[in-house]
């Protein structure tokens, strides 16, 4: 499939300055994209443009990845409010989580690391006003919807600096175009104007042509909201952030309504065998067929196969496809950093564990819910107050778990 023709199945055209996407299947062209380190870590957005990113290196284009080492001093500005400043030093940490996990992300792909600080740590304040401040338009800048946002009656008010930063990402632009021959910039669609003032420098002061490639904003058909904000926040890149076990089961439990489309944006299993899930899925959804894909496959992109398949194994211990026993210790210390855990002594019961766990309330609320069979031991009901001699796992109802090791 050609890449114009893939991008456009997948979900990944958005807002773009081309007349014709065909331009992209002959596989010559040199992008950039770029993310500032406002974390330490990447988030599942970011995670989609990087697999638009290497849809386009795969394709044949040459791929340049940008850590905003300087756009990350201002902060990239939002719709409703200033981003704090970062210090320095929380900038270089959060970079060097940026760069590693390019590394990690793009593992299989050619692509150039760049941090745009090293080209604006020697630049000066006047001249950088005189060689690219000139060339922008203050009634174009004033245009942008999150200037508009921000400036009406309504709200918070835009600092200089966050105004500024336009300016800055669109001499990122003119600087690849200089040193590397970039003519293509890859973004989310909310940055597409900041990405069309590096295209316009380019035009006015080198005369030549560049694009710039928006995506749109992917949003979960079910809530009508991003997609990617979960009740405790963003789920990010990071094991430290969201664990490998949050991060798979998040995938796992997707809408219906949307896991197809993200099967097309973050795996990169064909368009036949997305079809073949498809048909399953539709046929059987209440199986989660195609969630399972998707966990699997993310899960493996972002934390490799081992923690796929620890992870895997102990979701299936939980929910009762797998024998407890089987599970190994570094799957027993996946499971204890997510549930409620107590440490095995002698003479514990069930109803010790419950309440010191405070799965249940009291011992008396303990006690009547193993009497009303909605108490399990190692995937069996339990009848009284067992005592527990080894290693188990308690389950209370449907997905109130507590671990003893």
């Amino acid at each position: 499939m050609k890449l114009s023709e893939e991008l456009t199945w997948r979900g990944f055209v958005g807002k773009n300055t081309f007349d014709d996407l065909g331009e992209l299947d002959r596989g010559d062209k040199t992008f950039y994209w770029g993310v500032d380190p406002s974390s330490d870590s990447m988030t599942i957005g970011n995670l989609a443009a990087a697999m638009l990113a290497i849809h386009f290196i795969r394709a044949g284009h040459k791929g340049i990845l940008l850590a905003g080492g300087a756009t990350g001093q201002v902060g990239d500005p939002k719709d409703d409010a200033e981003r704090a400043l970062k210090t320095l030093d929380e900038i270089a940490k959060n970079k060097a989580g940026i760069k590693s996990q390019f590394e990690t992300i793009f593992r299989d792909e050619k692509f150039t690391l760049v941090d745009n600080y090293d080209w604006f740590k020697e630049m000066h304040y006047l001249d950088f006003l005189r060689d690219i401040g000139k060339h922008f338009s203050m009634t174009q800048l004033l245009d942008r919807e999150f200037v508009k946002s921000r400036i009406g009656a309504d709200g918070d008010g835009l600092s200089y600096a966050e105004f500024s930063y336009s300016l800055i990402q669109g001499y990122d632009f003119l600087h690849l175009f200089r040193e590397y021959g970039v003519t293509l910039q890859l973004c989310g669609e909310d940055q597409f104007g900041n990405s069309v003032s590096g295209m316009q420098l380019i035009r006015k002061l080198e005369n030549a042509k560049a694009d710039v490639f928006g995506m749109p904003l992917i949003v979960n058909k079910s809530t009508g909201k991003k997609f990617g904000k979960s009740e405790g926040g963003a789920i990010w890149l990071s094991a430290a952030k969201t664990s490998p076990f949050q991060f798979y089961q998040f995938w796992l439990n997707v809408d219906d309504a949307g896991v197809i489309d993200y099967l097309k944006i973050y795996t990169f299993l064909s368009r036949e065998e997305i079809e073949e899930i498809a048909k399953d899925h539709f046929a059987k959804p209440e199986l989660r067929a195609a969630q399972k894909v998707l966990a699997h496959e993310v899960t493996v992109l972002v934390h490799g196969e081992m923690a796929a398949k620890n992870v895997e194994h102990v979701s299936r211990i939980l929910f009762g496809e797998n024998d407890f026993r089987e599970i190994s210790d570094d799957e027993l210390e996946i499971l204890a950093r997510e549930i409620p855990t107590i440490d095995l002594r002698e003479n514990l019961t069930a109803v010790d564990a419950l309440t010191e766990a405070k799965t249940a309330n009291s011992r008396g609320e303990a006690m009547r819910l193993i009497q009303q069979n909605a108490v399990a031991m190692n995937g069996k009901k339990i009848a009284g107050d067992e005592t527990i001699r080894e290693k188990s796992l308690l389950k209370k109802g449907k997905n109130q778990f507590v671990l003893v090791k």
